[in-house]
């Protein structure tokens, strides 16, 4: 019997994985992103692209702030290598669209999945006038693995 998932067939391996190996070169997550964070000093920079209020109520620690439509100037004053951007969370492409101004100024860039909603809703630490109600609000959140337990490993 056919379903929804099996109508289309599945690519070809090869196929495959140049497809997924595509998307890692554009894409990362908030675990990936705070595992590098807690390595030590990250080999990238990382920025927020939202408002000036939401990044001052809460941001990931030691993000920069660069709100769109982005200034070729500031994106000029960023150190040299790679620009891991988020926005709001998935329902939001803010991200996206800053991705490809970087990308248009010749930077290397990638997304972070999940962008700062996620992050929250991961438990993971935030810097900002807000943050303690952020992470209460976390805390109660059913969606959301509890504090203090593995992530999902991925």
């Amino acid at each position: 019997m056919t379903t929804p998932v099996t109508a289309v067939p599945a690519a070809a391996s090869a196929a495959a994985v140049a497809h997924f190996a595509s998307r890692l070169s554009f894409e990362t997550d908030a675990d990936d992103v705070a595992r590098a964070l807690a390595a030590g000093p990250p080999d990238f920079t990382l920025a927020d692209v939202r408002t000036a209020a939401a990044y001052a109520a809460g941001h990931l620690p030691g993000a920069c702030h660069l709100p769109r439509p982005l200034d070729p100037g500031a994106v000029a004053a960023l150190p040299a290598g790679l620009v891991v951007v988020y926005c709001w969370g998935p329902g939001c492409n803010g991200a996206v669209k800053a991705a490809a101004e970087l990308a248009g100024l010749g930077r290397p860039v990638k997304e972070m999945l999940g962008g700062f909603e996620y992050w929250v809703r991961e438990g993971h630490p935030v810097q900002g006038h807000a943050a303690p109600a952020l992470a209460a609000a976390a805390d109660h959140d059913g969606l959301v693995r509890p504090r203090g337990t593995a992530s999902c490993l991925c």
